[in-house]
């Protein structure tokens, strides 16, 4: 079965279950380097995780930014893939006589 059949968890979903026990959005933000609010509009799925952000969150917790990127991606695809799509006609490619 391919990854579209379900709905992805944001990828702030995933960093809140990596969180140290008993830490705070405000105790990490500081070890990340990052504003309060601004890990907070992550863990609370209203922000997205940056190419800054994955290698913050890649030198924090020992993972490869591709991870946090890989789950962006695929919760953005997933997102956009419920949306109503205009019809969309693909580009004619010149024959190699055309050419």
């Amino acid at each position: 079965m391919s990854s579209r059949m379900h709905n992805p968890s944001h990828p702030g979903e995933v960093l809140r279950e990596w969180l140290p026990e008993g830490m705070t959005v405000t105790q990490a933000a500081e070890e990340l380097h990052v504003s309060r609010v601004t890990l907070s509009k992550v863990l609370n799925a209203k922000a997205g995780i940056t190419a800054a952000m994955a290698l913050r969150l890649s030198a924090w917790l020992g993972t490869s930014p591709e991870v946090w990127i890989g789950m962006q991606t695929q919760w953005e695809l997933w997102q956009a893939r419920k949306l109503r799509m205009p019809k969309i006609k693909p580009v004619q490619q010149p024959s190699l006589a055309e050419v």
